[in-house]
This record gives C-alpha cells, structure tokens and sequence, in this order.
C-alpha cells in the first residue's frame, strides 16, 4: 500500500511545468490534429501516462470535477496522487464531470453521457482525455476544421476506433458537445469540438 510519502512527486518546478504544459495543451487545441509534445515529470502513478500526469498537474484543482475510468478508478494510488497533488474530487456522475481520464479507450462510455453543455455555457463539458497507444503511427485520419490550413493528417493508433465516428454527435450539438485530447506518453493532440474528420486511411 502507497504511503502519501512513496506517491510520485509532481512537478519539479511548478511554476515553469504548469506553463510549459499549458502552453503545449493550449497550441494543441489552436492546431487540431497536430503532435505538441509535454516536457517530461518526475513520475506518474498506476496507469497514468507522463503526459496525462502533467495534465492533471496544469489544469485539475478542488474545483474541477473529475471522472476517471475502471482502470484509472480501480488504482488506489491514482486517486492517492490525484487527491494529495490536485485535490480534483473524484465523480460517479460523468454527466458532472469537468474532464475525464481514460486510459482504457476500448470502454470509453458513451459520449452522450459526459456534460455536453449548454448553448448558453457550451464551456460547461466534459474534456476527455484518453490515453492512446501512439500519436506518431497507425490509421491515418484527415481532418478539417476552424486552426487547420486546410486538411490535417494525423497518425494514429486510437481506441476506440470508431472515436472519429462518435465525435460526429458535435456536429448536431454545436457550439455544445465535447472536447478531446489524446495523450501518448508525452505527446498530445487536440480534437476539439469544432473538427470534422473528412477520410480515414490504413
């Protein structure tokens, strides 16, 4: 059992980390579809990625309900380091979550279950962040949308693997609907509501 002694430390320099994944977080959500990278931390717990971790760090606080997975949820010591470094309460109700982690991508719930906003607060949703396998090889997908010069490819191994297809309920939502970051170690990627997906390749 983790002691909050042995949890993994956060930020070795929080002031300057937080910017720096702010800023890699922020030109993602500016540039869908494009690979920012996430200056590495000291450590991670349970099944927690590098780049999810610093996430976390940047963005979570006692006021930021949050909704973890089974995965993420069944780690004593990822709720141990959440709680100690970010203090973020832990939902059951993904409908009030402000962000979700998943790091199972193949039991992704359905979308319309998080928080989708409303038209007159369409920030009040849910960010999933999931973790995926790699944001540098696999399907290649082209997407289209408001920060894209026309067409932007991305490589990607993704579950699920319908995301893109799922993602099309913002299409009817808009501006409600959810946002995306896919995470893959320490390299992120945006998909906010506002991008289509035009093709998939293999």
């Amino acid at each position: 059992m983790t002691t909050i002694a042995e949890l993994p430390p956060g930020f070795a320099d929080k002031v300057l980390s937080a910017q720096s994944t702010f800023r890699s977080v922020m030109d993602a959500m500016a540039r869908p579809g494009s690979v920012q990278r996430i200056v590495p931390m000291a450590g991670t717990a349970g099944p927690m990625m590098r780049g999810t971790a610093a996430i976390a760090l940047t963005l979570f606080d006692h006021d930021t309900p949050l909704w973890l997975d089974a995965r993420m949820s069944d780690s004593s010591d990822v709720l141990k380091w959440l709680k100690f470094h970010t203090g973020a309460p832990v939902v059951q109700d993904t409908s009030i979550a402000s962000f979700a982690l998943i790091s199972d991508g193949g039991a992704l719930p359905s979308l319309e279950r998080f928080a989708l906003g409303t038209n007159e607060y369409p920030d009040r949703s849910t960010t999933v962040i999931i973790q995926v396998d790699a944001l540098d090889a696999g399907p290649s997908f082209e997407l289209r949308g408001p920060g894209i010069d026309g067409v932007a490819t991305l490589r990607a191994s993704i579950k699920p693997f319908d995301l893109f297809e799922r993602l099309r309920i913002n299409e009817a939502l808009f501006p409600r609907g959810i946002d995306v970051v896919l995470v893959a170690d320490e390299a992120v990627v945006a998909i906010p509501r506002t991008t289509r997906i035009v093709s998939k390749g293999a």
